[in-house]
């Protein structure tokens, strides 16, 4: 009966550790959401990431704000790879937020080199 015992109360906290390394290493900025997936939810800002005098689409906008309610996802969103290979230029993809006139916008949050305005 000992031994049934002690494999249960090795087995629990083998789970329990297993439980904890992943909410430790698979959560990141976006959560279990790859920044480099998401930025593809992204793609109606494409142009206005290019260049700052491009129309912002009202798309571009609604997606900026779903992602902008957590700020560190937006920022690895904006920075990511797919992002960057896409042709967004980081400087200019972190003015879409002010120029959505988005209201809750993270002003002043440093992404990166960068500060959202």
């Amino acid at each position: 009966m000992e031994m049934k015992k002690l494999f249960y109360i090795v087995g629990v906290l083998t789970v329990l550790v297993i439980v904890s390394f992943n909410g430790a290493y698979g959560d990141g900025e976006c959560g279990k959401a790859n920044p480099n997936m998401e930025a593809l939810k992204l793609i109606p800002c494409s142009s206005a990431a290019q260049d700052a005098n491009a129309p912002v689409s009202s798309k571009c906008c609604a997606q900026v704000k779903i992602l902008g309610r957590n700020p560190k996802c937006l920022c690895a969103v904006m920075l990511s790879d797919t992002a960057k290979s896409s042709g967004a230029n980081p400087e200019i993809a972190i003015t879409i937020p002010k120029r959505c006139n988005l209201a809750d916008r993270p002003v002043g949050y440093k992404c990166g080199a960068y500060t959202l305005p």
